[in-house]
């Protein structure tokens, strides 16, 4: 690759971020932009389009000036999944807010179609809940005049973001969705990777305002920055991506995202896998037409809780003080905290959970609660990781990435709660990481995902776990203690 970069746009919930990465998975230039959340309602989350499309276009011509454009080889796209574009053919604009993968507004519509879970379940390996794509579509027809209009008049195109960045930045020559993002919309069928009839059908969403699905390298499209034209050859979902950057690619490997939500993913094979334990089942990628599958849970709330008692309630002044604070107490001082601030997710599917901090007394102080907030991130993993074992996938190291595993106490924490090794990689951006391998095996730059991951991805430490069962079997008691006064 001699000094070829690979140019990755990584379109997250928060923020939108451009980062370049060299052959050896070393960062060489990144730029960021904050994104605007928008909250209409109670529970309602939207983002501008708009927004988010100009904070990329940005974001890229920055970068790329920054270390000289003609250095760029191709660009990959990972982004929010779930979260839902709306837009007119004819001019490219968007004719409504995105609607927020967070977004709970589509409870009652889930509700309401619980009887088809069986079915939908079988056919997407997800279940019905407002966090999946194909409501949300179908109340924005619904209840925006606009996008019903455009929908009858043929002028509709719907996308998750990565299907919108890709419509722009190509001058609208390609209307595509990788298909990690199409496996989450709960309109494809998992084992046909292609949009599902009887689907479409039941959530009265058009087939020609979709995208059509591809794989996840490949020549997707071309967009011109800073003056020259650049092939974009890698999209992915964010958490796929991450577990891609993990290389997490053969059956059994285990990788947790910690940034507004914590997502897991467990590497399942060649067939789509059935959870009995209430997880997803989704596509890993799609190369040359064939998919890798993957077992996930989701976690809605990790990073963003802790973004709640800097914001919301001022307890610390920074994220960063959260590991200070954890450590000068020696426990948590018999406080709980279910940190369901936009309900529960895997394995509980509750989308009208609402948190609660638990066990106060005189004594309890700020540092307690932060502890609180911290230990809860490791017992939600330690939910998923059971539920995985339950469903024959029995995880011996977990390797974690994200902003907050910046923190060592709590990867030390998700090591005691879980009782197996953590591993952080040495680059945690794992999921531009895994963006930019895909784009570099879609270039041709790396023979296969086994090659990039070889010549990009290293890890920084592991931690052991330091309690004994009996301690991890008294907190875990707690926690559920908790859950359940949630649930209840």
């Amino acid at each position: 690759m001699n000094d070829q970069l690979l140019l990755v746009l990584d379109a997250g919930t928060t923020s939108t971020r451009a980062i370049a990465f060299s052959a050896a998975g070393d960062i060489v230039a990144s730029a960021a932009r904050p994104i605007t959340q928008h909250y209409p309602a109670s529970g309602w989350v939207e983002h501008d389009a708009g927004e988010i499309l100009a904070c990329s276009r940005d974001c890229l011509e920055e970068v790329a000036t920054a270390v000289g454009v003609d250095r760029i080889a191709a660009i990959g796209i990972t982004n929010q999944r779930e979260t839902v574009v709306f837009w007119d053919r004819s001019t490219g604009d968007p004719l409504a807010r995105a609607i927020v993968w967070q977004d709970r507004r589509t409870a009652d519509i889930c509700a309401a179609l619980k009887a088809h879970e069986p079915m939908v379940q079988a056919r997407t390996g997800l279940l019905l809940d407002p966090y999946f794509s194909a409501t949300k579509i179908r109340w924005a027809l619904d209840n925006w005049p606009m996008v019903g209009d455009a929908a009858r008049d043929g002028r509709l195109a719907v996308g998750t973001v990565e299907s919108w960045l890709i419509w722009h930045l190509s001058g609208g020559a390609a209307h595509v969705t990788d298909a990690t993002n199409a496996s989450r919309t709960m309109l494809m069928n998992l084992a046909t990777a292609a949009w599902d009839p009887e689907l479409l059908a039941l959530f009265g969403v058009p087939a020609g305002a979709l995208p059509t699905i591809v794989d996840c390298a490949g020549d997707l499209a071309r967009t011109t920055i800073a003056g020259r034209s650049i092939p974009i050859t890698g999209a992915a979902g964010d958490q796929q991506a991450a577990a891609i950057g993990q290389g997490c690619l053969t059956p059994g490997m285990l990788k947790a995202t910690y940034g507004t939500g914590c997502f897991l993913l467990a590497h399942a094979g060649a067939q789509p896998p059935v959870s009995n334990n209430r997880l997803l089942s989704t596509v890993a990628w799609q190369l040359n037409g064939t998919c890798a599958y993957a077992l996930e849970g989701a976690i809605f709330v990790a990073g963003s809780a802790i973004q709640w008692l800097r914001d919301g309630l001022g307890l610390i002044a920074s994220s960063a003080e959260s590991e200070r604070l954890a450590q000068s107490v020696p426990d948590n001082g018999g406080v709980s905290f279910v940190p369901a601030l936009a309900g529960l997710g895997a394995p509980y599917w509750a989308p009208d959970a609402r948190g609660l901090i638990c066990g106060l007394s005189g004594g309890t102080t700020r540092a307690h609660i932060v502890r609180a907030a911290l230990e809860a991130q490791g017992q939600q993993t330690a939910d998923l990781v059971n539920a995985l074992a339950a469903d024959g996938v029995a995880a011996a190291v977990l390797r974690v990435d994200g902003g907050m595993v910046a923190n060592n106490w709590l990867c030390q924490d998700l090591a005691d709660s879980l009782g197996v090794v953590v591993e952080r990689p040495r680059v945690i951006e794992t999921t531009a990481m895994g963006a930019a391998m895909l784009a570099g095996v879609g270039a041709g730059l790396f023979a296969d995902l086994p090659a990039a991951a070889a010549a990009m991805a290293a890890a920084d430490r592991r931690f052991h776990p330091a309690i004994d069962a009996a301690a991890r079997d008294e907190r875990r008691a707690a926690w559920h203690a908790a859950v359940r006064r949630v649930l209840g």
